[in-house]
């Protein structure tokens, strides 16, 4: 299986990172992608993609970590990227859920890394909270190769938008809560070959750890949950889903 979106460097992991890690691996979690969320963050996603040949990086900054960010760490991604081995630039978008928040910041932030990804030919991971239409306008504008829309949480009309555009969505543990019927619902009938697996850990913990720390090692988990709700056998959902990752972030196959 492949995790197309966790933390592992956040500071939930640093009493405990390697048994974590381990613990996945141990379920069957063969590849974990990594994104930064900021310039300060970098080192650390790098050290550990160093370290185990499991982790795979993402360099870019998060919306909600542009008001610390300055010009010229859109230069140290630059750096990162042709430096680093990276599968994508993220986690990269626009936030409009929390407040307060400077849309016109995120949005010059996400335009020059969208810029950035499309000059070193890289998919992006995609962070997208109440501005959908806002990140569709731009990926629009500025034709990439895709990437994944992670965490999706919008509607079937966009979820359309985004595979057209070249784009995988995320489920991950908001789709294992009963009363999550709208995500639920989009998880069970999406074309197959538009889903990818996460966990976005230590965040977005399934319905049996609500409100404890998630893992990765919690995603044989949620795809049982997935293949149930498609009535599927477990082995397909992972062998599609591991498929779909491969091909919307081509350097993880050079590396599996």
């Amino acid at each position: 299986m492949i995790d197309t979106h966790c933390h592992l460097d956040a500071a939930e992991f640093d009493h405990d990172r390697d048994a974590v890690l381990a613990s996945a691996i141990g379920t069957g979690v063969r590849g974990i992608v990594l994104p930064s969320v900021e310039r300060a963050n970098f080192g650390a996603v790098a050290s550990i993609c160093r370290m185990h040949a499991e982790c795979h990086a993402a360099y870019g900054i998060h919306p909600l970590y542009v008001d610390r960010a300055q010009e010229q760490d859109l230069d140290a991604l630059r750096l990162m990227l042709a430096n680093e081995p990276a599968v994508a630039v993220g986690e990269i978008g626009l936030d409009r859920f929390v407040e307060p928040h400077n849309d016109a910041r995120q949005l010059h932030f996400f335009v020059e890394q969208l810029r950035i990804a499309r000059e070193f030919d890289l998919p992006v991971v995609l962070h997208v909270r109440r501005a959908v239409d806002a990140v569709l306008k731009e990926l629009r504008r500025l034709r990439l190769r895709g990437g994944i829309a992670h965490a999706f949480n919008g509607s079937r009309q966009q979820a359309n938008e985004f595979v057209k555009l070249g784009f995988k969505l995320g489920f991950g543990g908001a789709m294992t809560f009963p009363r999550a019927l709208r995500i639920r619902e989009l998880a069970a009938t999406l074309p197959l070959s538009a889903i990818v697996l996460e966990t976005d850990a230590p965040d977005i913990s399934p319905n049996w750890q609500h409100e404890q720390r998630n893992s990765p090692d919690q995603l044989p988990r949620i795809a049982r949950t997935l293949a149930e709700l498609r009535s599927i056998s477990l082995d397909e959902l992972i062998f599609a889903t591991n498929q779909n990752a491969l091909q919307v972030l081509p350097a993880l196959s050079a590396l599996h």
